[in-house]
């Protein structure tokens, strides 16, 4: 039988063999894109922003960091990007719409330092606007920093209490119920018996379970309760009083994700995607019933800050919160050709402008390296046709003909050390997530 770590071994050597074998067209393709750039750099209008900022951007190693980034930079300011120490190989760093680069430690295990490390940078550099593209582990942290921050700069990032209380799933169905809005069902678990002991017969409903805390792996678990033999699966759930479970209605119909830039309780900009358990690909819908939702959620609670939900919308049009991320989604790279981003995150804007969506020209995003794994679940030529026509009609979102490095830096240099220092640790991995940057691992960040 073979053991874990020559699966984990033959596995890491198997991807570095394909991401070398895309090495010499990916260099060739941006190599191409460079010597464009440079042709054509002297044609190009360059914008000079009537008040230019220094923008600090947390999340470096993150596509929708670099989207942030690029849509600054093409504003007229300055950006300066953050990421932990464990990824100082961020291939963004090379982004020509970057800066300065930065690492400071992980904050979940130096909270303090990370702060302290943040403070520094905008005072070394002079930082007007603090914009943090947090994970979900730094989402709190990012907001403690933001308290230390405030005295110095412009910070767009919510207070650490509602920062929980909207990265916690039961008390974001409890706050929305309060303000008058539709929410599924939720029940705070922090002994399984609770679950054992529901009456699910007399409840009527089915359920799920989640973890409060994020969980990259059993976040994708949607087992529905009750069912027959349903005792072990509860019982070998890592719930406690220190790690509680929150148990969701389990809400059947069309899955969507937002995201919303809001400054004092206004929306200033907005999109929303059809969505699903793993969401690497964007195309804005106008869904009115959900942006209503979110617009009295926000106001009611005066936000600033990002603010991203996932959104259950059933048959009879009724729109369910199932998830409340207090941070950036990665769906923003829809405004990849959208000039009017900065302003939306940097200015508040007048009292009857409408909030700014994605252009109605601007393409369909996609992670080209994901696209290229997911050729292996075709099973028909329909498959074939649509995953070609998906090819056609959108866009990478890291690729840009006048900002190509980030293109070829992240598979080939950033996933590819991180493959590297798995292999030499022997130490296994879930996925690649070529969006996020990372390897996704058990007990991962």
């Amino acid at each position: 039988m073979t053991n874990k770590p020559t699966i984990t071994f033959l596995k890491s050597i198997g991807t570095l063999t394909l991401l070398l074998l895309a090495l010499p067209i990916n260099l060739t393709l941006v190599t191409i894109s460079l010597l464009i750039s440079w042709l054509t750099s002297p044609f190009r209008q360059r914008i000079t922003a009537e008040h230019p900022k220094k923008v600090l951007i947390t999340g470096g190693k993150m596509t929708k960091a670099l989207q942030l980034a690029r849509s600054f930079h093409q504003a007229g300011h300055q950006v300066f990007l953050v990421e932990t120490h464990k990824y100082w190989l961020s291939g963004h760093k090379f982004s020509n719409a970057v800066k300065g680069f930065y690492t400071v430690p992980a904050p979940e295990k130096d909270a303090d330092g990370y702060c302290q490390e943040l403070l520094k940078i905008v005072r070394r550099e002079g930082i007007n606007a603090f914009i943090p593209v947090s994970s979900p582990v730094a989402s709190y942290y990012d907001s403690l920093a933001g308290e230390l921050l405030s005295p110095h700069c412009e910070v767009i990032h919510f207070s650490p209490d509602v920062t929980q209380m909207l990265d916690d799933k039961f008390t974001l169905c409890q706050k929305a119920r309060s303000l008058g809005l539709s929410a599924p069902k939720s029940f705070l678990i922090t002994n399984p018996q609770q679950i054992l002991d529901f009456d699910f017969a007399g409840d009527g409903s089915r359920y799920i379970l989640k973890s409060i805390r994020y969980d990259s792996v059993s976040r994708l678990d949607m087992t529905q309760l009750p069912f027959a033999g349903m005792e072990d699966y509860v019982k070998n759930l890592p719930i406690s009083e220190e790690s509680p479970w929150t148990m969701q209605e389990f809400i059947t119909g069309q899955e969507y994700c937002t995201h919303s830039t809001v400054r004092q309780g206004k929306i200033r900009l907005h999109c929303c995607s059809q969505s699903s358990a793993f969401q690497v690909n964007y195309q804005h819908f106008e869904k009115p019933e959900i942006y209503a939702w979110v617009d009295k959620f926000v106001k009611e609670l005066n936000l600033t800050g990002q603010i991203s939900f996932d959104f259950m919308q059933t048959q009879d049009g009724t729109v369910y919160p199932i998830e409340c991320n207090p941070r950036t989604h990665s769906a923003i790279t829809m405004f990849y050709n959208h000039p009017g981003l900065a302003d939306a995150y940097l200015q508040d804007g007048e009292e009857d402008e409408v909030p700014i969506v994605p252009l109605a020209d601007s393409k369909p995003t996609y992670w080209l390296y994901h696209e290229i794994w997911r050729l292996t679940e075709i099973g028909s030529f329909d498959d074939l046709q649509a995953w070609i026509g998906k090819m056609v009609k959108g866009t990478d979102a890291i690729f840009q003909i006048n900002d190509p490095l980030p293109f070829f830096t992240v598979p080939h240099w950033q996933i590819t050390l991180l493959l590297l220092e798995n292999l030499r640790k022997l130490k296994g991995w879930v996925k690649i997530d070529f969006n996020i940057g990372k390897l996704v691992e058990l007990g991962g960040d």
